[in-house]
């Protein structure tokens, strides 16, 4: 095997994958403002159902975790037989596609939520610096959040376990739970947006009690085969930053999950949105205590990937952005063609523009 060929070799495991390119979640607001997903979602996952696995944006499991304008929910039967159509056209083209489900906790605002809906977090702070797009309106200053009471956390644990149930409903491969990027789940496990005094703060083991209670459970709904979970370990989005015991309290957090068997471990570095890198020794420390499929994020080009997967750091590589801009990112690579560039004012706009006309490349006659 030439040390090209590691990125379309396929992996063999609880599921197996076709190659070892990964479709990275990346939101892209093209649900309605009622938060189902449209027609052009389906088109736009289709198309890119090359890489060996797909994980959609992030999808909200209530009412409560919607957040931003236009992201999907998993809550209703709207949703659900809309989402079917994205994973029929996926499955059409040979692909596996995962749901993230995000809940954002208190990185929202309620004029993107339905009426009845309300901003829970872990303890009543509100993240600084830190703005929410509102269509109509722009960015709004957001909101303190309401401190989450047990029934609260009770709550939102079963809101989890019933999204992976919708989500295999829709027929999706499986889900990941979004432990990353300062929502929900990593403010409660994060010191510094977690100042609880219950059993659900303080301690590693009382900040780990939502997410792994949450894994737990959807592992027995669903399977531990269909379980992945993404966490970003020094990371710096919506005010959740590194503290002095992380290396230690994600160890912990890793070798819970190990014990649940879960699929993957899906690891992001923030370095290429110009935030704090992953440390090499955390990065080193989570995987040794992990016996599944690891998943490693953030920057990647086509020689990045390779010189990782051949290294032994990764078993599979999640590309984000090239895979907005190029539909046939997996052939461009085996092609060693120029890719398409990002329009980065198209990102999150409603509609087809800048979502379903970045050109493919040429036949190869």
């Amino acid at each position: 095997m030439s040390s090209s060929d590691i990125l379309y070799s396929k992996i063999t495991s609880a599921q197996d994958f076709k190659n070892r390119i990964v479709m990275a979640p990346m939101t892209r607001s093209r649900a309605t403002e009622d938060h189902i997903p449209t027609p052009i979602m389906a088109a736009y996952y289709g198309e890119r159902a090359s890489a060996g696995l797909l994980i959609t944006e992030g999808t909200s499991p209530s009412p409560n975790g919607v957040g931003y304008a236009r992201i999907p929910g998993i809550y209703n039967d709207q949703q659900i037989d809309a989402w079917r159509a994205v994973t029929k056209a996926v499955h059409a083209n040979g692909g596996k596609i995962f749901l993230q489900i995000m809940h954002t906790g208190r990185v929202s605002h309620p004029d993107n939520m339905p009426n009845d809906a309300k901003i829970v977090a872990p303890s009543a702070i509100a993240p600084e610096n830190t703005k929410m797009w509102v269509d109509g309106k722009g960015e709004l200053e957001i909101p303190v959040p309401n401190e989450m009471s047990s029934s609260d956390i009770e709550q939102v644990i079963e809101e989890f376990v019933q999204a992976a149930q919708n989500a295999i409903a829709a027929d999706f491969d499986g889900v990941e739970i979004h432990g990353a990027n300062g929502y929900l789940l990593e403010q409660f496990f994060n010191p510094a947006s977690n100042k609880r005094e219950d059993e659900y703060g303080g301690s590693v083991e009382n900040r780990s009690k939502v997410i792994l209670e949450i894994a737990k459970r959807t592992v027995a709904a669903i399977g531990a085969d269909r379980v992945g979970v993404r966490l970003s370990p020094n990371g710096a989005m919506n005010d959740v930053g590194p503290w002095e015991s992380q290396k230690q309290d994600f160890e912990y957090l890793v070798s819970q999950f190990n014990s649940l068997n879960l699929l993957y471990l899906h690891l992001l570095d923030h370095q290429a949105m110009g935030a704090n890198p992953l440390p090499e020794d955390i990065r080193t420390s989570l995987q040794s205590k992990f016996d599944g499929i690891n998943i490693l994020c953030g920057g990647y080009d086509k020689s990045t990937a390779i010189k990782d997967l051949t290294n032994e750091k990764a078993d599979m590589i999640a590309f984000g952005r090239p895979f907005v801009a190029n539909p046939d990112l997996v052939e461009r690579f085996k092609q060693d063609a120029d890719l398409n560039e990002v329009d980065q004012d198209t990102l999150y706009t409603p509609g087809k523009e800048g979502y379903l006309d970045y050109p493919k490349m040429e036949p190869i006659s």
